[in-house]
């Protein structure tokens, strides 16, 4: 749903600006209430457009509904241009720095003429800025290290990239003697994309936990070294922050730095209600300032009257309310999975052969692992003629005799055409164990073309998952536009499973199309698409998306038993 992405982040410009502008507090914060609604929409924007539901978006009048339609139609906002002509160019950058944003932006525009990041660094390079009326040298610093840190960054991550790197720091950590180790932040989330990885420790030796930390083998630098936060850059350009508390107020800060930051403001406002004060030292009773809580991330929750709830889910969606009246769903985790049913070997475009897949399924404890190489007219990726296939139907079954504690699973990913249909005859997809439908060509089709390819294709009595069901990659292509509601309900009533491929550049679905399938009761399969053995790992990455969608385990496919899952599939 990039679209939805796209209008928020125009809206928040809007705002951005707006608040530069020094126009009504009311105003910019009826603009930032919107993008936030529309960033955590289920549905595309665009669906509720068609229907002439955008009024059901909380926060949206005729207005603020006007510029959406607008957006929607024409792919900008002329009001924002006006708004943008009001102001240099550059001050959009200034705005970005950490710990300037708006207000002080437009300070620093009208009594310094900083109008771009060059004379924001010259400002406070010549100590001028902490001359202004409010400002000090600690201000000044830190707009230096914000400058630096916006010069240094090399983009977001994908979380398949920054998930091993800082499991790798949390070891180095452990192996030298800390025990009260974590990471933090969006990595912690499990957010598909990660700025900086953040790692939090809890110790009374906070010398030695530096020492420690930038002794780690695969730094290039420390950029910055102080009594509680150390930030070092890896080899490959990676900024690792490390914060260094209190063993007593090491939940505490955990649960403050993982955030999100939307979560943390709930809490804020809850603990005031009930008598608190939250912040990453503890909980404090404000009637006498007595700390009540803050050792364990667990206890900073219970004082609260609230249930612990998996980082994945501290986006703000409703999980604070669901926590205060211990309802926290069961959502599904790595353990609960009991298979893969998509991955490739050598006989198309995968790396490892058959019985190197199965000897590593049957390392990870899996119960079955399904082989599904692509069909005929991929032939990007080596896809398999019929008669390829069948020679491959019967090598895999040979391997299966040969590793009894493990069903492996014929199967293929079968081409979806420009009409929906698929890439092999009937008689030879119904002899096939599993069969996963996707679609690699024909992108740019309309909205309503796309949804009666995808419909057409999980209409198909022969076909069990569908893949990938956006075809985004992350960063680099945008997912083809479709009627995802209609899909899922498709899927559903032909019970097909929508898949979450755990591919890290896919993760597709994301977390809002795996909330959304939730709500519809539509199952959804977890799988890696793994081209070797090592990618099987990439389970994880689809899981803990899934658990951002708050998936339960019973909605999931591959989380049934073998015995389970062979009734469901008629085997």
């Amino acid at each position: 749903m990039d679209s939805n992405a796209r209008v928020a982040s125009v809206l928040e410009e809007v705002a951005d600006l707006l608040e530069l502008k020094e126009d009504t507090f009311f105003q910019v914060r009826a603009y930032r209430r919107v993008a936030r609604e529309i960033s955590s929409l289920t549905e595309d924007i665009k669906d509720l457009y068609v229907r002439g539901h955008l009024d059901q978006i909380p926060g949206v009048g005729k207005a603020i509904n006007d510029k959406i339609v607008e957006i929607l139609r024409t792919g900008e906002l002329q009001y924002l241009n006006d708004l943008r002509n009001e102001f240099p160019a550059g001050l959009l950058q200034v705005m970005q720095v950490p710990d300037v944003g708006p207000k002080t932006a437009g300070r620093l525009y009208k009594e310094l003429k900083v109008t771009n990041l060059q004379d924001l660094k010259a400002a406070a390079e010549q100590h001028r800025i902490r001359m202004l009326k409010g400002f000090g040298e600690k201000t000044e610093e830190n707009v230096l290290k914000g400058i630096r840190y916006l010069e240094s960054r090399q983009g977001r991550m994908l979380l398949g990239y920054a998930y091993p790197r800082g499991r790798a720091l949390e070891e180095h950590m452990r192996e030298r003697g800390f025990d009260m180790v974590s990471l933090g932040g969006s990595l912690r989330r499990m957010k598909e994309t990660i700025g900086d990885i953040d790692i939090l420790v809890g110790s009374s030796e906070a010398e030695r936990a530096m020492d420690a930390f930038v002794s780690y083998p695969q730094a290039a630098e420390v950029m910055l070294r102080g009594e509680t936060k150390t930030s070092i850059r890896l080899q490959d350009g990676v900024q690792v922050d490390m914060r260094v508390v209190s063993p007593s107020s090491y939940g505490a800060a955990l649960q403050y730095f993982t955030g999100s930051k939307e979560h943390n403001v709930k809490m804020r406002s809850l603990a005031n209600d009930l008598g608190y004060k939250v912040n990453e030292y503890g909980v404090f009773r404000l009637s006498d300032g007595a700390k009540v809580a803050g050792e364990t991330e667990e206890g900073v929750y219970e004082v609260l009257g609230m249930q612990w709830m998996p980082p994945e889910m501290r986006e703000d969606r409703g999980e604070v309310d669901l926590a205060r009246k211990g309802q926290v769903p069961r959502v599904v985790t790595i353990s609960d999975i009991c298979g893969d049913l998509h991955t490739h070997s050598e006989a198309s475009d995968g790396i490892d052969s058959i019985e190197a897949m199965a000897r590593a399924a049957e390392a990870r404890g899996y119960e079955y692992l399904a082989i599904t190489d692509h069909s005929q007219s991929l032939t990007i990726g080596n896809g398999l003629s019929a008669e390829r296939l069948l020679e491959s139907m019967e090598h895999v079954r040979k391997v299966n005799e040969a590793h009894p504690k493990i069903r492996l699973l014929v199967g293929t990913e079968v081409e979806i055409d420009e009409k929906g249909g698929l890439d092999y005859p009937p008689k030879l997809l119904e002899d096939l164990d599993i069969v996963v439908a996707a679609v690699h060509s024909r992108f740019k089709m309309t909205p309503l073309e796309m949804t009666e390819r995808l419909i057409t294709a999980v209409s198909n009595e022969n076909v069990n998952i569908l893949a990938h069901p956006t075809g985004r990659i992350i960063g680099e292509r945008e997912g083809y536009s479709f009627d995802m509601d209609k899909v899922m309900q498709a899927a559903k009533d032909n019970g097909v499973a929508m898949e979450v491929n755990s591919f890290p550049e896919r993760l597709d679905m994301n977390d809002l199309h795996c909330a959304m399938a939730r709500e519809r009761g539509v199952t959804i399969s977890i799988d890696t698409d793994a081209h070797n053995v090592r990618q099987l790992d990439y389970m994880l990455y689809g899981v803990a998306t899934a658990k951002r969608g708050w998936v339960p385990p019973e909605l999931v496919l591959n989380t049934l038993s073998w015995d389970a899952l062979r009734k469901r599939l008629k085997l």
